[in-house]
């Protein structure tokens, strides 16, 4: 992908300073919890995915601690 900047030269890449890779985990955890399609993960904004990403972490962690409180009354 190439684009035109504003002081005229153009750049080559994607989501220019976010590794690939953390985009990839992110959107795929999200999808996992939520079944949320890929294009609508690909068009959220890097600080609203991470917020889904944070909150989808709380859940789990207030159900794994419930489970493990289960477990302990058994």
């Amino acid at each position: 992908m190439q684009c035109q900047l504003r002081n005229g030269t153009t750049a080559v890449g994607g989501a220019l300073g976010y590794p690939s890779t953390e985009l990839f985990e992110e959107v795929a955890y999200v999808a996992y919890h939520f079944h949320w399609p890929h294009s609508e993960l690909m068009n959220l904004e890097h600080v609203e995915r991470r917020l889904w990403v944070k909150e989808i972490v709380k859940i789990n962690e207030r159900l794994n601690a419930a489970g493990q409180e289960e477990d302990e009354h058994r």
